[in-house]
Formats: structure tokens, C-alpha cells, sequence
């Protein structure tokens, strides 16, 4: 399971369909319809909030528009709720981190996505996020092999 801070605009097709299973598995586990992934460390963040629901259903959203921008029919009935108003934060040394993973990825499964987002020095975060100073998020499992541009 991988819950992106970064943008899903960045993703692949095959990255995006993926974080919006991911998504929308990481909701029922939240809500305790799973036996598996209770103790992921990518849900430690929103289980960490007021109200988990509401926070990985916002994040959910913006995985839903980004999937309606492309032409994807995701169906925004599987969001339980959300709230455009609520954010959360996300370390600047997360987002590096996040962004020199995914380029990873694309230079093995979609060098034009690669070409088209390598490049890019500001990094947008899926909205719900605002970035803070800080290294790589202590829930974070690292990639010993990862080249990470900090």
C-alpha cells in the first residue's frame, strides 16, 4: 500500500488506478472492515487525526478528480465522507523522498510520464497536505537503494 503526498497528477495511469484501490482499501481498514493492513505504517497519519474517516475520505476526493480529469469513472459513492476544508501536514524531506521513489517507477514502467514530471523542481501535494519542514516522515519505510535529492 502506498497513500502518495505527492499529487496524483504525477502518476501513471497504472500508479493512479493503483492509489485509488489502495485508497479506497486503506477506508475499510480505517473502518475496521479488514482483517489485513490494520498496522500499516502509511495509515498511521490519518489514524493519527480526529476523525481518520473524514481525512482518508478527503484524500480519497482528490484522487477521484484527479482520476475525472483523465477520463477514469471512479466511483465517488465509495467515499464515506470528506470535508475540502481539512488538511493535514506532510514534511518537505516526505515529498522529496515520495517524488525520487515514483521517478523510480516511471523510468522502469512509463519513460514518457518520466520525461514529463522529471524535471520538475516545486512538487505539489495532493491537497489535503501542507507542507512542513522536516526529513522523510518517521513512519516512512525506506528504500535503502533509493537516490533521494534533499
Amino acid at each position: 500500500m502506498r497513500l502518495w503526498s505527492i499529487h496524483p497528477k504525477y502518476l501513471d495511469s497504472q500508479g493512479l488506478l493503483g492509489l485509488w484501490r489502495e485508497s479506497l482499501l486503506a477506508q475499510k481498514v480505517l473502518l475496521g472492515q479488514t482483517v489485513g493492513y490494520k498496522n500499516h505504517p502509511q495509515l498511521i497519519r490519518f489514524k493519527n487525526t480526529k476523525d481518520p474517516i473524514l481525512y482518508i475520505g478527503t484524500y480519497l476526493y482528490y484522487v477521484y478528480v484527479e482520476g475525472e480529469s483523465r477520463g477514469y469513472n471512479f466511483d465517488k459513492n465509495k467515499i464515506i465522507k470528506y470535508d475540502l476544508t481539512v488538511r493535514m501536514p506532510v514534511t518537505k524531506g516526505q515529498i522529496q523522498y515520495e517524488f525520487q521513489h515514483l521517478l523510480e517507477k516511471l523510468r522502469v514502467r512509463d519513460s514518457s510520464k518520466y520525461e514529463e514530471v522529471k524535471d520538475e523542481i516545486i512538487i505539489e501535494t495532493n491537497p489535503i497536505f501542507y507542507v512542513t519542514d522536516g526529513d522523510v516522515e518517521k513512519w516512512e519505510k525506506i528504500k535503502s537503494n533509493l537516490r533521494i535529492k534533499v
